[in-house]
């Protein structure tokens, strides 16, 4: 039996960030408790199996499969979710919401393909969902986005919003190494997961952005309307030649509102050594916003990691446990068209291998050229005189995307070309 006042506590998944909020609030839970109108009380904690050896100690009965037991438990008030995955996560968090219990989650995943259903429920029965960890890890973006800024029209946002990305990258071009020893180090470390494709192939970053662009334009950007390139295709090289460039390379995730619409895309990209994203090292995240009032504001910090998740979480937990807290405002959502990848017009680095022979300069120039794209540069590298070959890396000014594939498409076509490496974006804002 609940005792007067106490604020009951329930926790969906017992992971590796499950037992870190758990083993926190029991041990912290009066220090957390002070500003409250009340103790708060880790009341249920629902694993999928309870017989699995856990790292933490619980008290007794409060472990259990039945999600139901957490769902009608009157003295529950706030559920915390950090199970994953989309099944059966979704369905949980919304039959919470519409019984009046509020919510607080890590899950991406989740509000990314299902966020406007789950405000509506929230909204509906008056409890309150926040997803503060489900973007950045420890960095505070959703909340700035729903309040401190809220006076602002969000122009841009460009981020490094995947931790083991930005890790592995940062070994690329630190150390050399190739994506492979750089993924096993990453996996060793716990950064990135055995299966890792939801990282490497950008996936991670589309649900992020997502998130971000809908709450940033008001309106419902969904995963799918995100372009999506991975990391996998980047070789040394790449590394190598952007560095001699004065680039860095970084998974960018950037959603952009212009007056034909929103744009939103994650890619890798090369981006200026001296600008801030340039900087951001390791398991780092970092979320560049741009608004007309308050123009660029930067948010800087772990992405990744138990530690930086719980913090989020619990923050959230306790913004909804303090008394006379209130939903997170919002403004009218709108229909807003998307603009198509195809539209955008930006930089290029093209990395060729092709036959090393007089006149394939010109070819190759008469390929842009047809395409209405001027050349910046062209760079010869790694001539192979037993072979025949050379690399040639090539930059272009202001291009559209459509012209660029139109032309990367004749490159491949030409009988000269002996292998086409990676085209990157250039990010020059």
């Amino acid at each position: 039996m609940a005792k007067k006042n106490e604020i009951g506590i329930g926790l969906l998944g017992l992971g590796v960030v499950g037992s870190k909020i758990a083993g926190h609030l029991l041990q912290c839970i009066e220090t957390l408790s002070l500003n409250l109108d009340g103790p708060m009380v880790l009341r249920r904690v629902l694993v999928r199996n309870m017989k699995i050896p856990r790292s933490i100690s619980l008290p007794d009965g409060i472990l259990t499969d039945d999600f139901s037991v957490v769902l009608n438990d009157p003295d529950i008030h706030i559920v915390v979710e950090v199970m994953g995955g989309e099944i059966p996560a979704a369905d949980y968090l919304n039959q919470l919401l519409k019984k009046g219990k509020s919510v607080v989650t890590a899950n991406k995943e989740v509000m990314a393909k299902h966020g406007p259903l789950l405000m509506a429920a929230a909204a509906h029965s008056g409890a309150e969902l926040r997803f503060e960890a489900s973007v950045g890890g420890g960095v505070p973006i959703v909340g700035p986005l729903q309040n401190d800024l809220l006076a602002n029209e969000i122009i841009s946002i460009r981020a490094i919003i995947n931790g083991t990305t930005n890790f592995i990258l940062t070994k690329m071009a630190k150390e050399k190494m190739e994506f492979t020893s750089a993924l096993a180090e990453a996996q060793s470390l716990g950064y990135a997961e055995p299966d890792p494709t939801d990282d490497v192939e950008g996936i991670d970053a589309a649900y992020k952005i997502a998130i971000l662009a809908s709450l940033a334009f008001h309106t419902e950007v969904s995963p799918k309307n995100v372009y999506t390139e991975g990391i996998t295709a980047l070789q040394a090289e790449d590394f190598e030649f952007a560095h001699e460039l004065g680039y860095e390379i970084k998974l960018l995730a950037i959603a952009e509102r212009t007056q034909d619409g929103v744009q939103a895309r994650v890619h890798p990209a090369l981006v200026h050594r001296e600008s801030m994203l340039a900087k951001v090292e390791g398991a780092y995240n970092a979320v560049e916003v741009y608004g007309d009032l308050a123009g660029p504001v930067v948010f800087h910090g772990l992405g990744a990691g138990p530690a930086p998740t719980t913090s989020s979480l619990i923050g959230d937990l306790l913004a909804v446990a303090r008394s006379g807290e209130h939903p997170a405002p919002s403004r009218p959502r709108a229909k807003l068209p998307f603009k198509p990848m195809v539209d955008l017009e930006t930089q290029y680095y093209l990395r060729v291998s092709i036959a090393d022979q007089s006149g394939v300069l010109s070819q190759i120039a008469q390929v842009f050229g047809e395409s209405d794209i001027s050349i910046a540069a062209v760079t010869q590298k790694d001539v192979d005189n037993q072979q025949g070959t050379a690399q040639l890396v090539i930059t272009t000014h202001p291009a559209r995307e459509s012209a660029m594939q139109t032309a990367l498409k004749a490159i491949k076509e030409m009988s000269v070309l002996k292998k086409v490496h990676n085209l990157l974006r250039v990010e020059t804002v």
